[in-house]
Protein backbone atom coordinates (compact mmCIF):
# COMPACT_ATOMS: atom_id res chain seq x y z
CA UNK A 1 0.00 0.00 0.00
CA UNK A 2 1.45 3.20 -0.88
CA UNK A 3 1.45 5.94 1.70
CA UNK A 4 0.40 9.37 0.07
CA UNK A 5 2.82 12.05 1.47
CA UNK A 6 1.78 15.55 2.62
CA UNK A 7 2.98 18.79 4.07
CA UNK A 8 3.01 16.91 8.12
CA UNK A 9 4.24 14.00 7.15
CA UNK A 10 7.50 13.26 9.25
CA UNK A 11 10.22 12.44 7.41
CA UNK A 12 13.80 10.22 8.56
CA UNK A 13 17.07 11.73 7.19
CA UNK A 14 19.66 10.01 6.49
CA UNK A 15 21.49 10.34 9.44
CA UNK A 16 19.03 9.65 11.31
CA UNK A 17 17.21 12.72 12.33
CA UNK A 18 13.32 13.00 12.26
CA UNK A 19 12.52 15.91 10.78
CA UNK A 20 8.51 16.65 11.86
CA UNK A 21 7.24 17.51 9.40
CA UNK A 22 7.64 18.47 5.15
CA UNK A 23 7.81 22.26 5.37
CA UNK A 24 10.88 24.27 5.15
CA UNK A 25 11.86 28.16 6.48
CA UNK A 26 14.62 28.55 4.61
CA UNK A 27 17.60 30.54 4.78
CA UNK A 28 17.34 34.13 5.04
CA UNK A 29 20.22 36.50 5.68
CA UNK A 30 19.51 38.77 8.68
CA UNK A 31 22.43 41.12 9.54
CA UNK A 32 21.62 41.06 12.82
CA UNK A 33 24.85 40.14 14.38
CA UNK A 34 26.72 42.57 17.20
CA UNK A 35 29.64 44.44 16.86
CA UNK A 36 32.28 41.63 17.29
CA UNK A 37 30.55 39.37 14.55
CA UNK A 38 28.08 37.29 17.11
CA UNK A 39 24.69 36.65 16.87
CA UNK A 40 23.00 39.49 18.70
CA UNK A 41 19.99 39.32 21.15
CA UNK A 42 17.43 40.41 17.90
CA UNK A 43 18.39 37.18 16.27
CA UNK A 44 16.76 35.32 19.52
CA UNK A 45 13.18 37.87 19.08
CA UNK A 46 13.64 36.84 15.29
CA UNK A 47 13.61 33.23 15.66
CA UNK A 48 11.97 32.70 18.42
CA UNK A 49 8.85 34.37 16.38
CA UNK A 50 10.17 31.23 13.66
CA UNK A 51 9.72 28.69 16.73
CA UNK A 52 5.86 29.59 16.55
CA UNK A 53 5.79 28.93 12.95
CA UNK A 54 5.96 25.07 13.33
CA UNK A 55 8.15 24.15 10.16
CA UNK A 56 9.88 20.98 9.84
CA UNK A 57 12.86 22.50 9.83
CA UNK A 58 14.31 26.14 10.35
CA UNK A 59 17.84 27.26 8.45
CA UNK A 60 19.61 30.09 9.29
CA UNK A 61 20.82 33.21 7.11
CA UNK A 62 23.96 32.65 5.97
CA UNK A 63 27.11 32.88 8.60
CA UNK A 64 30.10 33.51 7.29
CA UNK A 65 33.56 31.20 7.87
CA UNK A 66 35.78 34.32 7.83
CA UNK A 67 35.55 37.83 9.69
CA UNK A 68 37.71 39.60 6.53
CA UNK A 69 34.85 38.82 3.80
CA UNK A 70 31.57 39.51 4.50
CA UNK A 71 28.13 39.22 2.18
CA UNK A 72 26.85 42.46 3.97
CA UNK A 73 27.20 44.28 7.45
CA UNK A 74 26.03 42.54 10.21
CA UNK A 75 26.95 38.68 9.19
CA UNK A 76 27.52 36.42 11.63
CA UNK A 77 30.88 34.86 11.73
CA UNK A 78 32.47 31.79 13.72
CA UNK A 79 36.14 31.52 12.93
CA UNK A 80 36.23 29.88 16.71
CA UNK A 81 33.91 29.17 20.05
CA UNK A 82 34.25 32.87 21.16
CA UNK A 83 30.86 33.38 21.15
CA UNK A 84 29.29 29.63 22.06
CA UNK A 85 27.08 31.15 24.44
CA UNK A 86 25.49 33.44 22.58
CA UNK A 87 24.94 30.95 19.34
CA UNK A 88 23.66 28.40 21.86
CA UNK A 89 20.84 30.65 22.71
CA UNK A 90 20.16 31.00 19.35
CA UNK A 91 19.94 27.54 18.20
CA UNK A 92 17.71 27.01 21.50
CA UNK A 93 15.10 29.40 20.37
CA UNK A 94 13.66 27.31 17.49
CA UNK A 95 13.72 24.16 19.31
CA UNK A 96 12.06 25.52 22.61
CA UNK A 97 9.35 25.17 19.46
CA UNK A 98 9.95 21.93 18.37
CA UNK A 99 11.22 22.94 15.56
CA UNK A 100 14.99 21.27 14.84
CA UNK A 101 17.72 24.36 13.13
CA UNK A 102 20.40 24.02 10.99
CA UNK A 103 23.26 26.95 10.61
CA UNK A 104 24.04 27.67 6.81
CA UNK A 105 27.47 28.36 6.37
CA UNK A 106 29.19 30.64 3.43
CA UNK A 107 32.02 32.52 1.98
CA UNK A 108 30.81 35.23 -0.47
CA UNK A 109 34.52 35.40 -2.53
CA UNK A 110 33.98 37.83 -5.11
CA UNK A 111 30.45 38.93 -3.77
CA UNK A 112 32.37 40.18 -0.42
CA UNK A 113 30.62 43.39 0.20
CA UNK A 114 33.37 46.26 -0.27
CA UNK A 115 32.57 48.12 2.73
CA UNK A 116 33.28 45.40 4.89
CA UNK A 117 36.32 43.53 3.15
CA UNK A 118 39.79 43.80 4.61
CA UNK A 119 42.02 43.69 1.86
CA UNK A 120 41.31 43.08 -1.69
CA UNK A 121 38.09 40.39 -2.08
CA UNK A 122 38.87 36.87 -3.52
CA UNK A 123 37.74 34.63 -5.63
CA UNK A 124 38.41 31.02 -7.44
CA UNK A 125 39.59 33.50 -10.15
CA UNK A 126 40.07 37.43 -10.83
CA UNK A 127 36.95 37.79 -13.00
CA UNK A 128 34.65 40.55 -11.47
CA UNK A 129 30.70 40.41 -10.16
CA UNK A 130 28.89 41.99 -13.23
CA UNK A 131 26.50 44.64 -10.79
CA UNK A 132 27.66 48.18 -10.38
CA UNK A 133 30.31 48.87 -7.25
CA UNK A 134 31.98 45.59 -7.41
CA UNK A 135 35.42 45.71 -7.72
CA UNK A 136 37.72 42.71 -9.49
CA UNK A 137 38.93 40.10 -7.22
CA UNK A 138 42.46 38.63 -6.28
CA UNK A 139 42.41 34.70 -7.75
CA UNK A 140 42.97 32.51 -4.69
CA UNK A 141 45.95 30.87 -4.18
CA UNK A 142 45.69 26.76 -3.32
CA UNK A 143 46.85 27.25 0.45
CA UNK A 144 44.18 29.50 0.46
CA UNK A 145 41.63 27.49 -0.58
CA UNK A 146 42.70 24.79 1.69
CA UNK A 147 42.53 27.45 4.44
CA UNK A 148 38.67 27.88 3.84
CA UNK A 149 38.05 24.02 3.25
CA UNK A 150 39.53 24.27 6.88
CA UNK A 151 37.38 27.29 8.09
CA UNK A 152 33.84 25.60 7.11
CA UNK A 153 34.62 22.71 9.27
CA UNK A 154 35.50 24.88 12.18
CA UNK A 155 32.61 26.72 11.54
CA UNK A 156 30.50 23.37 11.70
CA UNK A 157 32.33 21.67 14.67
CA UNK A 158 31.61 25.13 16.44
CA UNK A 159 27.58 24.90 15.68
CA UNK A 160 27.27 21.65 16.88
CA UNK A 161 28.95 22.78 20.24
CA UNK A 162 26.59 25.23 20.49
CA UNK A 163 23.47 22.48 20.27
CA UNK A 164 22.39 23.08 16.59
CA UNK A 165 21.21 19.90 14.55
CA UNK A 166 23.16 20.28 11.39
CA UNK A 167 24.64 22.72 8.94
CA UNK A 168 23.77 23.54 5.55
CA UNK A 169 26.31 24.63 3.02
CA UNK A 170 25.71 27.43 0.64
CA UNK A 171 26.94 26.28 -2.61
CA UNK A 172 24.13 28.67 -4.77
CA UNK A 173 23.11 31.68 -5.47
CA UNK A 174 26.53 33.28 -6.64
CA UNK A 175 28.34 32.80 -3.51
CA UNK A 176 32.41 31.20 -3.59
CA UNK A 177 31.19 27.48 -3.85
CA UNK A 178 28.78 28.53 -6.99
CA UNK A 179 31.86 30.83 -7.84
CA UNK A 180 33.89 27.41 -8.58
CA UNK A 181 30.94 25.45 -9.89
CA UNK A 182 30.52 28.25 -12.62
CA UNK A 183 32.76 28.22 -16.03
CA UNK A 184 31.93 31.28 -15.90
CA UNK A 185 33.68 32.98 -12.91
CA UNK A 186 36.03 29.93 -12.60
CA UNK A 187 38.92 30.04 -15.23
CA UNK A 188 41.06 28.11 -13.37
CA UNK A 189 43.79 25.55 -15.25
CA UNK A 190 44.52 23.68 -11.90
CA UNK A 191 42.86 20.70 -9.96
CA UNK A 192 40.06 23.48 -9.24
CA UNK A 193 39.21 24.52 -12.27
CA UNK A 194 38.69 23.23 -15.91
CA UNK A 195 36.36 20.28 -16.23
CA UNK A 196 33.28 20.04 -14.45
CA UNK A 197 34.44 17.65 -11.72
CA UNK A 198 37.66 19.90 -11.19
CA UNK A 199 35.29 22.81 -10.22
CA UNK A 200 33.25 20.60 -8.04
CA UNK A 201 36.31 19.64 -5.96
CA UNK A 202 35.95 22.88 -3.61
CA UNK A 203 32.64 21.29 -2.83
CA UNK A 204 33.19 18.09 -2.07
CA UNK A 205 36.09 18.98 -0.16
CA UNK A 206 34.34 21.53 1.91
CA UNK A 207 31.76 18.41 2.44
CA UNK A 208 33.83 16.02 3.52
CA UNK A 209 35.94 18.22 6.12
CA UNK A 210 32.96 19.34 7.41
CA UNK A 211 31.32 15.57 7.87
CA UNK A 212 35.11 14.36 9.13
CA UNK A 213 34.27 16.76 12.30
CA UNK A 214 31.04 16.13 13.39
CA UNK A 215 29.44 13.07 14.74
CA UNK A 216 27.08 10.87 12.63
CA UNK A 217 23.83 12.12 13.83
CA UNK A 218 24.71 16.11 13.16
CA UNK A 219 23.14 17.16 9.57
CA UNK A 220 24.82 18.04 6.61
CA UNK A 221 22.95 19.70 3.53
CA UNK A 222 24.31 21.58 0.86
CA UNK A 223 21.80 24.60 -1.35
CA UNK A 224 23.11 24.28 -4.61
CA UNK A 225 22.00 25.77 -7.90
CA UNK A 226 19.95 24.03 -10.80
CA UNK A 227 21.41 26.89 -13.10
CA UNK A 228 22.91 30.38 -12.60
CA UNK A 229 20.90 31.56 -15.85
CA UNK A 230 23.63 33.14 -17.40
CA UNK A 231 25.52 32.80 -20.72
CA UNK A 232 28.45 30.52 -20.36
CA UNK A 233 27.66 29.83 -17.07
CA UNK A 234 26.30 26.67 -14.52
CA UNK A 235 24.00 24.90 -16.78
CA UNK A 236 21.51 22.31 -15.60
CA UNK A 237 23.65 20.02 -17.46
CA UNK A 238 26.54 20.71 -15.00
CA UNK A 239 24.05 20.80 -11.90
CA UNK A 240 22.96 17.49 -12.68
CA UNK A 241 26.55 16.31 -13.26
CA UNK A 242 27.36 17.69 -9.76
CA UNK A 243 24.53 16.24 -8.23
CA UNK A 244 25.70 12.45 -9.31
CA UNK A 245 28.46 13.02 -7.82
CA UNK A 246 27.03 14.80 -4.43
CA UNK A 247 25.37 11.37 -4.44
CA UNK A 248 28.21 9.35 -3.34
CA UNK A 249 28.90 12.10 -0.05
CA UNK A 250 27.60 11.72 3.34
CA UNK A 251 24.67 14.05 3.07
CA UNK A 252 21.57 14.43 4.46
CA UNK A 253 19.64 17.27 2.15
CA UNK A 254 20.04 18.99 -0.99
CA UNK A 255 18.16 21.84 -1.79
CA UNK A 256 18.11 23.34 -4.95
CA UNK A 257 17.67 26.83 -5.73
CA UNK A 258 19.11 29.09 -8.82
CA UNK A 259 20.00 32.27 -10.03
CA UNK A 260 22.70 35.02 -8.13
CA UNK A 261 22.66 38.21 -7.80
CA UNK A 262 23.69 38.84 -11.01
CA UNK A 263 20.44 37.18 -12.69
CA UNK A 264 18.54 36.76 -9.37
CA UNK A 265 16.10 33.83 -10.63
CA UNK A 266 15.86 32.54 -6.97
CA UNK A 267 13.54 35.53 -6.49
CA UNK A 268 11.38 34.88 -9.95
CA UNK A 269 13.70 37.28 -11.82
CA UNK A 270 12.71 36.90 -14.52
CA UNK A 271 9.68 35.56 -14.97
CA UNK A 272 9.35 32.20 -15.19
CA UNK A 273 7.52 30.48 -18.11
CA UNK A 274 4.14 29.26 -17.94
CA UNK A 275 4.50 26.16 -17.18
CA UNK A 276 6.37 26.97 -13.96
CA UNK A 277 3.99 29.59 -13.06
CA UNK A 278 1.54 26.91 -12.86
CA UNK A 279 3.35 24.53 -10.42
CA UNK A 280 4.76 27.83 -8.57
CA UNK A 281 7.98 26.42 -7.40
CA UNK A 282 10.56 27.83 -9.82
CA UNK A 283 13.14 24.67 -10.14
CA UNK A 284 10.40 22.25 -9.82
CA UNK A 285 10.75 21.10 -13.47
CA UNK A 286 14.40 20.82 -13.13
CA UNK A 287 14.36 18.75 -9.32
CA UNK A 288 12.55 16.24 -11.17
CA UNK A 289 15.63 15.76 -13.30
CA UNK A 290 17.71 14.90 -10.78
CA UNK A 291 15.36 12.76 -8.65
CA UNK A 292 16.96 9.28 -9.82
CA UNK A 293 20.71 10.99 -9.39
CA UNK A 294 20.48 11.60 -5.33
CA UNK A 295 21.00 7.95 -4.29
CA UNK A 296 18.06 8.27 -1.57
CA UNK A 297 19.50 12.06 -0.53
CA UNK A 298 15.93 13.89 0.68
CA UNK A 299 15.89 16.64 -2.28
CA UNK A 300 13.94 20.12 -0.71
CA UNK A 301 13.03 22.85 -3.49
CA UNK A 302 12.70 26.39 -2.88
CA UNK A 303 11.82 29.40 -5.05
CA UNK A 304 7.97 30.38 -5.77
CA UNK A 305 5.61 28.18 -3.42
CA UNK A 306 2.43 29.79 -2.31
CA UNK A 307 -0.22 27.62 -2.53
CA UNK A 308 -0.71 24.77 0.02
CA UNK A 309 -2.05 22.71 -3.32
CA UNK A 310 0.99 23.30 -5.28
CA UNK A 311 3.00 22.21 -2.29
CA UNK A 312 1.39 18.89 -1.62
CA UNK A 313 1.47 18.39 -4.87
CA UNK A 314 4.94 18.34 -5.74
CA UNK A 315 5.17 16.29 -2.44
CA UNK A 316 2.78 13.92 -3.43
CA UNK A 317 3.79 13.35 -7.14
CA UNK A 318 7.06 12.95 -5.94
CA UNK A 319 8.97 15.90 -7.24
CA UNK A 320 10.48 16.52 -4.33
CA UNK A 321 10.61 15.12 -0.22
CA UNK A 322 10.85 18.98 1.29
CA UNK A 323 9.11 22.48 0.39
CA UNK A 324 11.18 25.54 1.55
CA UNK A 325 9.86 28.39 1.84
CA UNK A 326 11.95 32.09 2.27
CA UNK A 327 10.08 35.25 1.46
CA UNK A 328 6.82 34.37 2.84
CA UNK A 329 7.89 33.33 6.04
CA UNK A 330 9.02 37.58 6.19
CA UNK A 331 5.63 38.64 6.31
CA UNK A 332 3.92 35.38 7.59
CA UNK A 333 6.36 34.27 10.25
CA UNK A 334 3.87 31.44 11.39
CA UNK A 335 3.55 29.99 7.93
CA UNK A 336 3.43 26.47 9.06
CA UNK A 337 1.47 26.58 11.31
CA UNK A 338 -1.12 28.20 8.95
CA UNK A 339 -0.74 26.19 6.66
CA UNK A 340 -0.65 22.75 8.03
CA UNK A 341 -2.54 23.56 11.34
CA UNK A 342 -4.83 26.23 10.76
CA UNK A 343 -5.39 25.17 7.15
CA UNK A 344 -4.94 28.30 5.33
CA UNK A 345 -4.53 27.94 1.47
CA UNK A 346 -2.21 30.63 0.08
CA UNK A 347 0.86 32.61 1.46
CA UNK A 348 0.95 36.47 0.30
CA UNK A 349 3.77 38.07 -0.67
CA UNK A 350 4.09 41.44 -1.57
CA UNK A 351 5.50 41.83 -5.61
CA UNK A 352 7.90 44.75 -5.17
CA UNK A 353 9.09 46.20 -8.56
CA UNK A 354 10.28 49.67 -9.93
CA UNK A 355 8.22 52.44 -11.40
CA UNK A 356 10.02 52.03 -14.67
CA UNK A 357 8.37 52.08 -18.44
CA UNK A 358 7.38 48.15 -19.68
CA UNK A 359 10.54 48.46 -21.91
CA UNK A 360 12.93 49.17 -19.42
CA UNK A 361 12.03 46.46 -16.98
CA UNK A 362 12.94 43.59 -18.61
CA UNK A 363 16.78 45.20 -18.86
CA UNK A 364 19.39 43.29 -16.62
CA UNK A 365 20.02 46.36 -14.89
CA UNK A 366 16.62 47.29 -13.71
CA UNK A 367 16.04 43.68 -12.50
CA UNK A 368 19.17 43.13 -10.86
CA UNK A 369 18.27 46.81 -8.78
CA UNK A 370 14.39 45.11 -7.98
CA UNK A 371 16.48 41.90 -6.94
CA UNK A 372 18.55 43.83 -4.60
CA UNK A 373 16.01 45.95 -3.29
CA UNK A 374 13.65 42.49 -2.72
CA UNK A 375 16.19 40.83 -0.79
CA UNK A 376 16.98 44.57 1.43
CA UNK A 377 12.80 44.86 1.46
CA UNK A 378 12.61 41.77 3.42
CA UNK A 379 15.48 42.13 5.17
CA UNK A 380 14.19 45.36 6.90
CA UNK A 381 11.18 42.82 7.95
CA UNK A 382 13.69 40.48 9.25
CA UNK A 383 15.13 43.64 11.77
CA UNK A 384 11.46 44.62 12.39
CA UNK A 385 11.46 41.57 14.11
CA UNK A 386 14.38 42.13 15.53
CA UNK A 387 13.48 44.79 17.27
CA UNK A 388 10.63 43.42 18.64
CA UNK A 389 7.85 44.47 16.31
CA UNK A 390 5.35 43.10 13.71
CA UNK A 391 6.28 42.87 9.97
CA UNK A 392 4.90 45.54 8.02
CA UNK A 393 3.30 44.51 4.28
CA UNK A 394 2.73 47.88 3.22
CA UNK A 395 6.37 49.15 3.63
CA UNK A 396 7.30 51.61 0.73
CA UNK A 397 9.86 50.59 -1.34
CA UNK A 398 11.78 53.85 -1.02
CA UNK A 399 12.20 53.43 2.94
CA UNK A 400 14.16 50.64 1.97
CA UNK A 401 16.04 52.54 -0.80
CA UNK A 402 17.34 54.69 2.69
CA UNK A 403 18.14 51.52 4.77
CA UNK A 404 19.94 49.65 1.99
CA UNK A 405 21.97 52.77 1.93
CA UNK A 406 22.50 53.05 5.61
CA UNK A 407 23.09 49.52 6.21
CA UNK A 408 25.49 48.75 2.88
CA UNK A 409 26.18 52.32 2.09
CA UNK A 410 25.58 54.41 -1.60
CA UNK A 411 27.30 52.16 -3.56
CA UNK A 412 24.57 49.37 -3.29
CA UNK A 413 22.39 52.08 -5.55
CA UNK A 414 25.04 52.97 -7.72
CA UNK A 415 24.76 52.47 -11.77
CA UNK A 416 28.50 53.91 -12.54
CA UNK A 417 31.47 51.58 -12.82
CA UNK A 418 33.28 51.41 -9.77
CA UNK A 419 32.99 51.08 -5.91
CA UNK A 420 33.67 54.24 -3.78
CA UNK A 421 34.33 53.36 -0.06
CA UNK A 422 33.83 57.35 1.08
CA UNK A 423 33.15 60.45 -0.17
CA UNK A 424 36.72 61.27 0.01
CA UNK A 425 37.33 58.43 -2.19
CA UNK A 426 34.82 59.62 -5.01
CA UNK A 427 36.35 62.89 -4.72
CA UNK A 428 40.08 61.68 -4.86
CA UNK A 429 39.10 59.21 -7.60
CA UNK A 430 37.08 62.22 -9.96
CA UNK A 431 40.27 64.51 -9.42
CA UNK A 432 42.82 62.44 -10.25
CA UNK A 433 40.63 61.16 -13.74
CA UNK A 434 40.32 64.80 -14.49
CA UNK A 435 44.59 65.56 -13.81
CA UNK A 436 44.82 62.04 -16.15
CA UNK A 437 42.59 63.45 -18.63
CA UNK A 438 43.44 67.42 -18.93
CA UNK A 439 46.74 67.46 -17.52
CA UNK A 440 49.09 64.09 -17.45
CA UNK A 441 47.51 62.79 -21.07
CA UNK A 442 48.63 66.31 -22.45
CA UNK A 443 51.63 66.45 -20.67
CA UNK A 444 53.10 63.70 -21.35
CA UNK A 445 52.04 63.08 -24.99
CA UNK A 446 53.25 66.74 -25.62
CA UNK A 447 57.27 65.69 -23.75
CA UNK A 448 57.25 62.78 -26.19
CA UNK A 449 56.89 64.74 -28.90
CA UNK A 450 60.00 66.02 -28.14
CA UNK A 451 62.24 63.50 -27.00
CA UNK A 452 61.75 64.12 -23.25
CA UNK A 453 60.71 60.84 -20.98
CA UNK A 454 60.90 60.29 -17.48
CA UNK A 455 59.42 56.80 -15.70
CA UNK A 456 57.40 59.15 -13.72
CA UNK A 457 55.15 60.05 -17.22
CA UNK A 458 55.44 57.27 -18.88
CA UNK A 459 52.64 55.01 -21.00
CA UNK A 460 50.61 52.09 -20.22
CA UNK A 461 49.14 50.08 -23.08
CA UNK A 462 45.87 47.88 -21.88
CA UNK A 463 43.30 45.92 -24.16
CA UNK A 464 40.08 47.80 -23.54
CA UNK A 465 37.68 44.84 -21.74
CA UNK A 466 34.80 45.97 -23.90
CA UNK A 467 36.12 47.19 -27.10
CA UNK A 468 38.98 44.53 -27.60
CA UNK A 469 41.09 48.10 -28.13
CA UNK A 470 44.25 48.99 -27.41
CA UNK A 471 43.85 51.66 -24.54
CA UNK A 472 47.07 54.38 -23.22
CA UNK A 473 47.11 55.63 -19.66
CA UNK A 474 49.97 57.92 -18.41
CA UNK A 475 51.50 56.09 -15.70
CA UNK A 476 54.49 56.35 -13.00
CA UNK A 477 57.04 53.42 -13.17
CA UNK A 478 59.81 51.87 -11.57
CA UNK A 479 61.67 49.61 -13.84
CA UNK A 480 63.94 46.96 -13.35
CA UNK A 481 66.03 44.53 -15.55
CA UNK A 482 63.07 41.77 -15.36
CA UNK A 483 60.27 44.03 -15.57
CA UNK A 484 58.38 47.12 -13.98
CA UNK A 485 56.05 48.25 -10.84
CA UNK A 486 53.40 50.49 -11.19
CA UNK A 487 50.75 51.67 -8.74
CA UNK A 488 47.23 52.23 -9.70
CA UNK A 489 46.26 54.79 -7.32
CA UNK A 490 42.63 53.44 -6.85
CA UNK A 491 42.86 50.20 -6.87
CA UNK A 492 40.89 47.89 -9.12
CA UNK A 493 38.19 49.85 -9.54
CA UNK A 494 40.35 52.67 -12.26
CA UNK A 495 39.93 51.68 -16.09
CA UNK A 496 43.05 50.61 -16.63
CA UNK A 497 43.53 47.94 -13.57
CA UNK A 498 39.74 46.39 -14.69
CA UNK A 499 41.10 46.07 -18.23
CA UNK A 500 44.49 44.64 -16.56
CA UNK A 501 41.82 42.34 -14.51
CA UNK A 502 40.23 41.33 -17.43
CA UNK A 503 43.29 40.95 -19.27
CA UNK A 504 46.62 40.64 -18.16
CA UNK A 505 48.72 41.68 -21.68
CA UNK A 506 50.10 44.79 -21.62
CA UNK A 507 52.67 46.73 -22.95
CA UNK A 508 54.83 49.79 -21.46
CA UNK A 509 56.98 52.26 -22.58
CA UNK A 510 60.39 52.27 -21.10
CA UNK A 511 62.05 55.46 -22.56
CA UNK A 512 62.04 55.27 -26.26
CA UNK A 513 61.23 51.77 -26.23
CA UNK A 514 57.85 50.29 -25.75
CA UNK A 515 57.88 46.50 -23.76
CA UNK A 516 55.27 43.91 -23.67
CA UNK A 517 54.59 42.62 -20.57
CA UNK A 518 52.18 40.56 -18.48
CA UNK A 519 50.69 42.40 -15.41
CA UNK A 520 49.93 41.30 -12.21
CA UNK A 521 47.77 42.67 -8.75
CA UNK A 522 49.92 42.45 -5.67
CA UNK A 523 47.46 43.20 -2.98
CA UNK A 524 50.38 42.51 0.05
CA UNK A 525 52.98 45.06 -1.56
CA UNK A 526 53.36 47.86 1.21
CA UNK A 527 52.82 50.83 -1.61
CA UNK A 528 54.00 53.50 0.49
CA UNK A 529 56.88 52.05 0.40
CA UNK A 530 56.98 50.87 -3.16
CA UNK A 531 56.07 54.80 -3.94
CA UNK A 532 59.68 55.82 -2.51
CA UNK A 533 60.98 53.87 -4.80
CA UNK A 534 59.75 55.91 -7.92
CA UNK A 535 62.18 59.13 -6.89
CA UNK A 536 64.65 59.81 -9.17
CA UNK A 537 67.31 60.42 -5.97
CA UNK A 538 66.55 59.00 -2.20
CA UNK A 539 66.24 62.67 -1.07
CA UNK A 540 62.93 62.65 -3.24
CA UNK A 541 61.78 59.52 -1.66
CA UNK A 542 59.47 60.98 1.13
CA UNK A 543 57.91 63.89 -1.47
CA UNK A 544 57.85 61.40 -4.37
CA UNK A 545 55.41 59.25 -1.76
CA UNK A 546 53.51 62.01 -0.61
CA UNK A 547 52.58 62.88 -4.02
CA UNK A 548 51.14 59.44 -4.54
CA UNK A 549 49.14 59.85 -1.39
CA UNK A 550 47.56 62.91 -2.23
CA UNK A 551 46.20 61.41 -5.54
CA UNK A 552 45.33 57.90 -4.21
CA UNK A 553 42.14 56.31 -2.57
CA UNK A 554 42.52 52.26 -2.05
CA UNK A 555 46.11 52.02 -4.11
CA UNK A 556 47.22 48.66 -5.57
CA UNK A 557 50.70 47.79 -6.46
CA UNK A 558 51.10 46.07 -10.20
CA UNK A 559 53.94 43.95 -10.87
CA UNK A 560 54.60 44.00 -15.16
CA UNK A 561 57.03 41.42 -15.94
CA UNK A 562 58.49 41.65 -19.65
CA UNK A 563 57.73 38.93 -21.81
CA UNK A 564 60.06 40.22 -24.75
Amino acid sequence: MTTTVSLSTPLTLPSGRVLPNRLMKSALSEGLGDGDAGPDVRLERLYSRWATGEYGLVVTGNVMVDRRYLGEPGNVVIEDDRHLDALARWAKTTQDGGSPIWMQLNHPGRQANPLTTTGQIVAPSAVRLAIPGMPTPRELTDAEIDDIIVRFATAAAVAESAGFDGVQIHGAHGYLISQFLSPRSNRREDRWGGSIENRTRFALEVIRRVRAVVRPGFGVGIKLNSADFQRGGFSEDDSRAVVEMLAAESLDLIEISGGSYESPAMMGRPVARASTQAREAYFLEYAVTVRGLTAGIPLAVTGGFRSRTAMADALAEGACDIVGIGRPTVTTPRAGRELITDGAHRLEVPLLSLPVPAKAASAASIRSMEGALDLQWHTDQLHRMGDGLDPDPRRPLWRTAITTVRRNGIDALRTTRGPAATRSAVRKFRFERAVGRHVMNPAVAFLSRIGVTTHLATDLETIGRRSGQARIVPVSAAFDDDGAWVISQHGTRSGWAINVAADSRVRIRQGTRWRRGSAEFVPGDDVDARARTFATRPLFAGITAAGFRALQSDPISVRITFLD
